[in-house]
């Protein structure tokens, strides 16, 4: 998957069943008045300065580690739901290492995914987050975005936020834009084409177990 496919295609998003279905950016998606295909032509116009990273761990850890995944992929969900749990205790929470998650919009379900998990703000965010991946293939097995559009909705509900913050989020137009200019900015800055990607002290890795992302760690650790 090139840059040119993160700005233009359509992209097929991985379903319950094995089953696929594709988004086409070109459409405009019910609750947020927002075209995915144009922003790539105006992200530079956006103000962003909204926009806060989503970050753990203490910022003087020795290791920096920065990942970049879509709340549709589901070698996301696999990541967190296995090996980021014990990097999150074993690491992160020990001082060890500051992390970043930076969302990748591959797709509107994918952007509305991470409009829910802003929705409370930074400190309840990897909370929705992690809901939101574990739940992953419940949202998105109705294969239709209206019904995608409604079970998202439904699971921010369900963990715990107002029907009304949730609709407010949802329909924000200018935040969905804003959202989007930072991926197109961060994905080409670090040459992401694949999710979840790592960028770990300035180095770029693929996919890996939790075995061969602690070995990476405990060496520039220095363990």
């Amino acid at each position: 998957m090139n840059s040119k496919i993160l700005y233009s295609a359509v992209f097929a998003v991985a379903i319950a069943a094995g089953t696929y279905f594709a988004i086409s950016r070109t459409s405009t998606p019910a609750g947020t008045g927002f075209d995915l295909a144009a922003q790539a032509q105006t992200a530079t116009d956006v103000d962003t300065s909204g926009i806060a990273e989503m970050t753990l761990g203490e910022e003087s850890a020795p290791v920096k580690v920065i990942e970049y995944a879509s709340f549709t992929c589901p070698h996301c969900a696999s990541f967190h739901q296995n090996v980021f749990k014990k990097l999150k205790e074993n690491y992160i929470d020990t001082g060890k290492v500051h992390f970043t998650y930076r969302e990748i919009y591959f797709d509107k379900p994918g952007l509305w995914a991470g409009m829910v998990a802003r929705c409370a703000g930074p400190v309840r965010y990897f909370g929705l987050s992690d809901a939101i991946y574990k739940e992953q293939t419940e949202w998105l097995k109705t294969r239709d975005l209206a019904g995608i559009h409604g079970d998202l909705r439904k699971l921010a509900i369900k963990s715990g936020l107002g029907a009304e913050q949730v609709d407010a989020c949802l329909a924000d137009a200018e935040k969905a834009q804003a959202l989007y200019a930072v991926f197109l900015k961060n994905a080409e800055a670090d040459d992401i084409s694949s999710t979840p990607s790592f960028i770990i002290d300035g180095e770029k890795h693929t996919n890996m177990s939790y075995d061969d992302f602690a070995a990476i760690l405990d060496e520039k650790i220095g363990e």
